[in-house]
């Protein structure tokens, strides 16, 4: 049933809910496939029972394997008990003229195509063996050994004859073969009794126990009956052709309908009624309108070589369209895929369609996806906010232009105030004029957030009615649909990004995070927490990788936050003041605060302006580095781009100071700093490179091993030797191996395997 799980949950009122029935709530949600935060929002509304991490803690504890399963309809129940009113499905069998219901998922036959098809020819045969009818009838369905039932009483009931008893359930389909072929005449009611030929005969679909006729009785689910009044006979015998159902028998009733046991080759009840569910789903979209009380395992079908008020129910065919249920089912998959046709590459040689334009130059088209990437605390949420900005003014971002247009940003992890705070700081810290707010849409979401499946329906709908250039997904572990790290889930996971693009002609952009520990060592398309689906499936990926900083970087940093105060200062109050300084002075903090007390004479001023210098120092000790590398389909990569994160916006480093910063690596499960690049001596700058390759080959090393029952990856003496044509352009000896190590400093010799400077580990005299 299509619900809204919401709208459900408002009519149960967790504050009249004993403890169990607030736990099976919370089993029905898991089942249906809901994060364990939409339980915990809910059950908020009972403040006084209520304790943060409780649910999150109990969904862990819900094992279908070992308690009762609760599903939607329990929820639905506890729902109506509130005044809920589910809302009405359709019971009717679908026609060809019910547009509302025929959905193209399904949809085979072209509307129209009747009229295209000649009329099938089901003349009664001219020549007919009943008996023989009714043994390759039997010998179709049936086993020698299965025990059939089949009904020759009749009874008239509101004008229609029908079945008079449960019939004969107790022979087997040998007896009567046996039997019809020892038969001299054409005397069916010797074998089977006689019967009222006004009103035919019939037969059950499936074998059964010899005890009964019931389903219970059912002993092999192989077959389910197709019948239809509605459609005129002939159009019957052309859907079931055009249709390609896997067919094990047709009879033609003698009357108005066609009967065809369609092979089911269930292994139990439960997946006879789901098959037969989708065929009639299959039939049905497809404008084929079938009773659908024959849905039952032991129904009974019109028996061939029978009389019926002077016509013949008599065997059309057996063992036509799909070879069996399996087949008929990828078909129907194939058939009904919405994927375009094969394009022949001549034909658009010369005339090539248009890429689509730029929304980040260089970076990212529009209509296209992206993901950033990063470890916490990088600022991943308000570089997407920056960037929200930069596209709703036309700004830059990063450096980068961006295309001008409407943005949606879709806020799962902040209040709403928040959320709108955000914004504003991040629009008062990057000082753009806010001239353009209308470009922005917010669709707060925070404790209302479900899988993406369930949500990218609701946001596809509401989007189109503005059609934004970008749509800002934030984060999306709040929405993950699957386990992260199967890669089959994720793939049907990265599925909705696409719909959503398609479907809203804009953008899509979302965050996720980093695995664990440092992640220098790997590449950027490798970083993200879970499947390697989410380096593969975005067109564009901006991954930030933290530059850890010195004492000298931050002494840096301060003397920069010193300028930038006192130049802010007289900027803000005369225009000429720079010419009383060189071109040094205003890069020099001890110059600038000199100058400053020189000029300022009003003894309160100064003061607040030195605390203004002392709380721009303290915040510099707080800012952090990032090298955002990229990787790109549409566009070649660009030069890897250092910022600072200096709460709340990215600056970029336009001094070329954190060019030389090697992020952190992790061997063994150890944190490894490789040093920076040199700027120093030509004879120092050799020596760096040199430290460099090392670096290089070992990390490239270590990166391709499998940690062994210790967790640690070992980098053998051997395997570097043996690889040093590669990274150092020529091969290398095992003692000049060491005297490289050595003379670095970097890494050491250990029994044969190469690790991280520890030089009390180190053993120089190791042959």
């Amino acid at each position: 049933m299509n619900v809204d799980i919401f709208e459900v949950l408002r009519y149960i009122d967790p504050v009249k809910l004993n403890y169990a029935d607030w736990t099976r709530v919370g089993m029905a949600l898991k089942h249906e496939g809901f994060a364990p935060s939409v339980w915990s929002e809910w059950s908020r509304r009972d403040p006084a029972r209520y304790n943060d991490g409780e649910c999150e803690t109990k969904w862990q504890s819900f094992k279908e394997a070992t308690s009762e399963i609760v599903t939607m309809g329990t929820l639905i129940d506890m729902a109506k008990r509130g005044g809920y009113i589910p809302p009405k499905i359709p019971d009717k069998a679908l026609s060809w003229n019910d547009k509302e219901y025929i959905c193209e998922d399904a949809k085979i036959i072209e509307k129209g195509w009747l009229q295209k098809t000649e009329p099938s020819e089901l003349s009664e045969p001219k020549k007919w063996n009943p008996k023989q009818e009714i043994i390759t009838f039997l010998e179709t369905l049936f086993l020698p050994e299965d025990y059939i039932g089949y009904n020759m009483e009749s009874a008239k009931k509101d004008g229609r004859f029908i079945p008079a008893n449960a019939g004969i359930y107790s022979r087997k389909s040998s007896q009567i073969v046996d039997a019809l072929k020892r038969l001299k005449s054409d005397d069916i009611g010797a074998v089977f009794g006689d019967y009222n030929p006004e009103c035919g005969a019939w037969i059950r679909s499936n074998a059964l126990d010899g005890k009964g006729v019931k389903n219970d009785n059912v002993k092999d689910f192989k077959y389910a009956l197709i019948e239809s009044d509605e459609v005129p006979i002939e159009d019957q015998y052309a859907f079931i052709k055009e249709l390609n159902l896997p067919v094990a028998t047709l009879v033609h009733s003698g009357k108005k309908s066609l009967h065809a046991l369609v092979k089911i080759d269930a292994k139990n009840y439960a997946e006879y009624r789901k098959r037969v569910d989708y065929v009639y789903f299959v039939l049905n979209k497809n404008g084929f309108a079938i009773d659908k009380q024959n849905c039952n395992p032991s129904r009974l079908t019109r028996l061939p070589g029978i009389m019926r008020d002077g016509r013949k129910q008599w065997l059309i065919g057996t063992n036509f369209g799909a070879k069996n249920y399996e087949e008929w089912e990828e078909w129907v998959a194939e058939e009904t895929d919405d994927l375009p046709e094969f394009e022949n590459l001549l034909s658009v040689w010369d005339k090539m369609p248009d890429l689509a334009p730029a929304l980040i130059d260089g970076i990212l088209r529009q209509g296209h996806k992206m993901l950033i990437s990063g470890a916490s605390k990088a600022g991943k949420s308000f570089a997407q906010i920056e960037m929200a900005i930069a596209i709703a003014e036309g700004q830059k971002w990063m450096g980068w232009n961006c295309a001008q247009g409407k943005v949606v940003y879709v806020n799962f992890e902040l209040d709403r105030a928040s959320c709108l705070h955000r914004f504003k700081d991040v629009y008062n810290a990057l000082k753009i004029p806010p001239e353009n707010l209308s470009n922005i849409d917010i669709w707060n979401l925070r404790g209302q957030s479900m899988q993406l499946d369930k949500l990218a329906p609701k946001l596809i709908r509401r989007a189109k009615k503005i059609k934004p250039l970008v749509i800002i997904l934030d984060p999306i572990y709040k929405v993950l649909t699957g386990d992260e790290n199967n890669a089959e889930q994720m793939a049907k996971f990265c599925n909705q990004f696409d719909k959503i693009c398609s479907e809203v002609k804009s953008s899509v952009i979302y965050c996720h995070h980093h695995s664990k520990g440092a992640q220098g060592a790997k590449k950027s398309t490798d970083r993200s927490s879970g499947s390697g689906v989410f380096g593969r499936d975005p067109d564009a990926i901006l991954d930030l990788i933290e530059l850890p900083l010195k004492e000298s970087n931050y002494d840096f940093l301060k003397d920069k936050a010193v300028c930038r105060v006192i130049t802010e200062y007289f900027d803000a109050r005369e225009s000429s003041w720079r010419e009383d300084l060189g071109a040094d002075d205003l890069l020099s903090p001890s110059n600038l605060l000199d100058y400053a007390k020189e000029k300022i004479k009003d003894a309160a001023e100064l003061t607040e302006l030195e605390n203004t210098v002392k709380n721009a120092q303290k915040r510099a000790e707080h800012i952090t580095a990032w090298r955002i590398e990229c990787t790109l389909r549409e566009y070649e990569k660009p030069d890897d781009k250092n910022v600072y994160f200096s709460w709340p916006i990215h600056t970029e480093d336009e001094t070329g100071a954190l060019s030389d910063i090697r992020p952190a690596i992790e061997v063994n499960g150890r944190i490894v700093q490789p040093r920076d690049k040199s700027d120093g001596s030509a004879k120092r700058e050799k020596a760096q490179k040199e430290r460099n390759k090392i670096i290089d080959a070992y990390t490239t090393i270590a990166a391709s091993k499998e940690a062994d029952e210790n967790g640690n990856l070992k980098v053998s003496l051997t395997e570097f030797v043996e690889r040093s044509k590669e990274f150092f352009g020529k091969e290398l000896s095992k003692p000049a191996v060491r005297k490289k190590l050595k003379k670095y400093g970097d890494y050491v010799v250990v029994n044969g395997v190469i690790f991280p400077s520890d030089p009390e580990d180190a053993d120089e005299n190791e042959e």
